[in-house]
């Protein structure tokens, strides 16, 4: 579904050059879930910025659906790319109630304005989506985004991301701004939105126990390269310390 061939980033200030990314070929297929580790400078981040179209690689060539999307902006990559990222207050307009921002998520592409956008039967579809968490959004529409809290704010985001089923979802880190409990609750929400309706996914993550549990795929950068690709049984039976061995090697 997302294919990237020789894939190199390098960030040249005048006076030096840094490599973060390396010849990276990757090929990811329709609906798996892949989860990347990695420490820091590894290139993760910057690998996700040259998905998303926040960065152009230095070389190399993006196809989504068999189409090149190198020299598409961010902007038209939205279209088929949903990003969450690890600040809640980043995913959401804080100015507008749950209700406007869920709004503006599924009138994406849409030529039609705000109050078009919010119907009756949009507003009872919200409710239904958000009530599927147990979390009491789904009686909070009227409410401010900035009046929730990190957790609340990173499942509305996640929601909104995939009211309209993207080509592709990219999770940067979503959980690691969010105490142990909730971040907990936001995965398993992240699970079931993502097998219920087979979103291919690409998910960042400093959690070596998360990394392992959840997808179908481990990928470990180091040094701007693929240093780990594992999956099915083989990514099953690996173990945090096993993980945390190969980090330091």
């Amino acid at each position: 579904m997302i294919e990237l061939r020789n894939i190199s980033k390098i960030f040249d200030n005048g006076i030096e050059k840094n490599q973060v990314l390396n010849s990276i070929d990757l090929s990811v297929p329709e609906g798996q879930f892949v989860t990347v580790i990695g420490g820091n400078g590894a290139g993760k981040s910057t690998l996700f910025n040259v998905i998303s179209g926040n960065l152009n690689p230095t070389t190399g060539s993006i196809f989504i659906d068999d189409k090149d999307v190198l020299r598409k902006s961010r902007s038209a990559r939205a279209a088929v790319v949903a990003c969450v990222f690890q600040d809640p207050n980043s995913g959401v307009c804080p100015d507008l109630t749950i209700a406007e921002n869920m709004a503006l998520a599924y009138s994406r592409g849409k030529w039609r304005g705000l109050q078009w956008a919010i119907r009756k039967k949009d507003i009872a579809f919200f409710k239904e989506k958000l009530a599927e968490f147990d979390l009491g959004l789904e009686g909070m529409l009227r409410k401010k985004a900035s009046l929730l809290s990190g957790g609340q704010r990173q499942v509305v985001t996640l929601l909104m991301a995939t009211l309209q089923k993207p080509r592709l979802l990219l999770l940067d880190e979503h959980t690691a701004a969010l105490d142990p409990r909730i971040a907990r609750q936001v995965m398993s929400i992240t699970k079931k939105l993502v097998e219920e309706q087979n979103i291919t996914t690409i998910m960042i993550s400093h959690n070596m126990n998360d990394a392992i549990a959840y997808g179908d795929r481990l990928i470990m950068l180091k040094g701007g390269e693929i240093d780990l690709d594992v999956s099915g049984e083989e990514k099953k039976a690996l173990t945090p310390a096993e993980l945390i061995i190969r980090f330091e090697s």
